[in-house]
């Protein structure tokens, strides 16, 4: 019986698989990104018997990621990064990689700069979500939605120019 409750919840994980990723790379430094991701499927796996279906799966699996990753957020503080793993993506970025890799890790780094709630707007944008679902995820107006996400936009386009000038 294990066995088929396992697998029942990697069916019903396997389609939110690529938001965890994401959201574990705007939430968490190189490192720390399976750390988070694991957070988020406990999380996803507690939270499962809770599904009432009165929303789609993907903004009930959204919406629980989200929090998880601000609660483990939140707790980063205690837990300041470790020296040996910090030396390992050092040595990882000056060997080289391919350059749109490069800017993808400058994009998730700018949006990793975002306040916690600036942060989970841009994801779920990024993620296809309607300014109405992101509404609604946030408790906010749908005019409200969209003008923050503008001004999100044009800081992460900021903070992505500055990196690349050193600023």
């Amino acid at each position: 019986m294990s066995r088929d409750i396992d697998k029942d919840f990697a069916d019903w994980l396997a389609p939110h698989l690529s938001m965890l990723y994401r959201t574990a790379r705007a939430f968490a430094d190189p490192a720390d990104h399976s750390d988070l991701l694991q957070e988020m499927i406990l999380a996803l796996w507690k939270a499962r018997p809770r599904f009432r279906a009165e929303s789609a799966t993907g903004t009930f699996a959204h919406r629980v990621a989200h929090n998880a990753a601000l609660t483990w957020r939140r707790g980063e503080a205690r837990r300041r990064l470790r020296g040996v793993a910090i030396e390992a993506e050092l040595v990882k970025r000056e060997a080289g990689t391919d350059p749109q890799g490069e800017l993808l890790e400058r994009l998730y780094a700018a949006i990793r700069q975002l306040p916690p709630v600036d942060r989970s707007l841009i994801l779920l944008s990024l993620d296809g979500l309607s300014y109405a679902e992101i509404a609604r995820l946030h408790g906010l107006s749908e005019t409200n939605v969209g003008a923050r996400l503008t001004r999100i936009r044009q800081r992460v386009a900021s903070l992505v120019e500055e990196a690349d000038h050193g600023v």
